[in-house]
């Protein structure tokens, strides 16, 4: 049985000053999942072990984010992430500073239920 997506947010974070694309990273991801809650796991008999997260980060430098190291920071379920080309470098001219920003998308799966209603 194929998983089906339960929820997906999306999120945006950036350093200012330092130029570190994990930073931004974990603070798009943060800010993604910090406006979600799943009271699904309450209405349900599944555990949030069986839930699978995907996580897609956007930076200008993907080869420059540990996806390991956010993955292993998600608080539930199974998680992996992956970094793509996006967000966005924004150089300040004065100074030379360039703030990174990145953007995360955040989806959980769960196994298809017998007993759910899903639209097709």
């Amino acid at each position: 049985m194929s998983d089906q997506r339960v929820i997906i947010e999306m999120g945006m974070g950036n350093d200012q000053y330092g130029q570190d694309y994990i930073k931004a990273a974990a603070r798009a991801i943060e800010d993604a999942i910090r406006h979600s809650a799943l009271p699904l796991f309450q209405s349900i008999d599944l555990s949030t072990d069986e839930m699978r997260v995907q996580v897609t980060i956007g930076v200008q430098d993907p080869d420059a984010v540990d996806v390991a190291a956010l993955a292993e920071k998600l608080p539930r379920g199974h998680a992996t992430v992956r970094a793509v080309e996006g967000g966005l470098n924004v150089t300040n001219p004065e100074t030379g500073g360039t703030i990174v920003i990145a953007t995360a998308a955040v989806e959980a799966f769960l196994p298809a239920q017998s007993r759910w209603r899903l639209r097709t």
